[in-house]
């Protein structure tokens, strides 16, 4: 099989049938620059509701209790597998943090040291509002323990908006690659249907699917090589000079996991896999089922 003739017959496909593969191109560049957006501004909408929920904090206080139960306490506290780090704000530490937080108003309220010692735990928050909430539960039962303080509704929201965030974009990207597919798979259909006769006389003389196929797999993946280059541009010139110019405001946005590459990579190769996916898919279908057969 002679790579150099199937690349060839590839790129003369695109040439041949120029409407219907710009058409594709520009569908797959749609599909794949959006992606690419969507990606962008979801991981740092991920990163930003991590950041808050890393804020979300456990605090439990303490009756007036002698040494060996606070040691019994801290114990059955840090037992718990959700419980990461544990500090522990004496009486006088907590007036402290009063005069801090309040100001210099407060200054006899401080003295009178009537705040309670206090557990303050950091929780591992990707265990979900359920769990620590359950978590929350056994502590309060815990002998000593005269409450427990959690900020469950500040959870419970980011948790479902994150849930929403995740099911709408996951529906429009899904969306997106499908209606992309397709638009592939009608321009190779449509090059294999101007090519009919040379497919049928190959078919004659001995080709196989294989072989005939070919050509028109490397169509689809050029399509794709070509719309995942202009999306990664496209990202580029949206993110790294529109948004900052015109939008100052929102900052800049950070690229998922810190490099650029990560996201232009995916982008390019999800473009070259939709091609060669939408190109095959056709190929395959059409090929053997329709134009070649005697």
């Amino acid at each position: 099989m002679s790579i150099k003739y199937i690349v060839r017959e590839g790129i003369s496909g695109i040439k041949r049938t120029k409407l219907a593969a710009s058409t594709s191109i520009f569908s797959l560049f749609v599909a794949v620059l959006l992606l690419g957006v969507l990606t962008r501004i979801g991981f740092n909408v991920y990163s930003q509701a991590m950041s808050i929920k890393e804020l979300v904090e456990v605090e439990v206080f303490l009756l007036d209790v002698d040494d060996r139960t606070m040691d019994q306490i801290r114990q059955q506290i840090t037992q718990e597998e959700l419980v990461l780090e544990t500090t522990y704000i004496s009486k006088d530490s907590a007036s402290a943090i009063m005069r801090e937080e309040f100001g210099a108003g407060v200054e006899e309220l401080a003295e009178l040291n009537f705040l309670p010692a206090s557990y303050r735990l950091s929780v591992n928050t990707d265990a979900g509002a359920e769990s620590i909430e359950t978590m929350v539960s056994r502590l309060q039962n815990i002998r000593g323990v005269d409450e427990v303080e959690y900020n469950a509704a500040l959870l419970r929201v980011m948790e479902s908006n994150l849930n929403t965030f995740t099911l709408v974009g996951g529906g429009i990207g899904i969306l997106i690659l499908l209606a992309a597919l397709v638009l592939v798979y009608n321009t190779i259909r449509l090059t294999i249907y101007a090519k009919r006769d040379l497919i049928r006389a190959m078919k004659l003389v001995g080709a196989t699917h294989k072989f005939i196929r070919s050509p028109f797999i490397v169509e689809g993946i050029l399509q794709g090589v070509i719309a995942g280059l202009l999306a990664v541009l496209s990202v580029f010139f949206i993110f790294e000079l529109a948004i900052p110019y015109y939008l100052t405001d929102l900052g800049v946005l950070e690229w998922p996991f810190g490099r650029w590459y990560f996201l232009a990579g995916a982008m390019l190769l999800l473009s070259m896999l939709m091609g060669w996916w939408g190109s095959r898919w056709a190929a395959r279908r059409f090929i053997k089922e329709t134009y070649i057969s005697e």
